[in-house]
């Protein structure tokens, strides 16, 4: 069965919203997404596509180092991940394989 964009839209929006394996992954995908110095910085510099918006770059990325030095989320900040991370979702497709089995998503 071919998977229209419009379903895996849906699906990853969806994801990204409410399940926190999605949510967190996805934060540090585009993290890595962003340039060094925007890492740096916490700022949006580049305007390439990729990695936070301005407005989202500061709170994001210091959620993406709290994650990548292995601590948790507060359940204020998983509040404001959901709200934020499926805006990102055209970057999230972009990375993930054609051989994704999107079935389990669209039920």
């Amino acid at each position: 069965m071919k998977v229209t964009k419009k379903a895996k839209q849906a699906a990853l929006k969806n994801q990204l919203g409410t399940n926190p394996k999605w949510a967190l992954r996805a934060l540090t995908v585009v993290y890595g997404y962003q340039t060094a110095d925007e890492q740096g910085s916490g700022v949006t510099i580049a305007q390439n596509g990729v990695g936070f918006s301005g407005m989202d770059a500061e709170i994001l990325s210091s959620f993406a180092e709290q994650v990548e030095r292995g601590r948790t989320l507060s359940p204020k900040q998983m509040g404001l991940l959901f709200k934020k991370m499926p805006r990102y979702w055209r970057q999230i497709l972009d990375s993930i394989p054609e051989s994704f089995n999107w079935e389990p998503l669209l039920r």
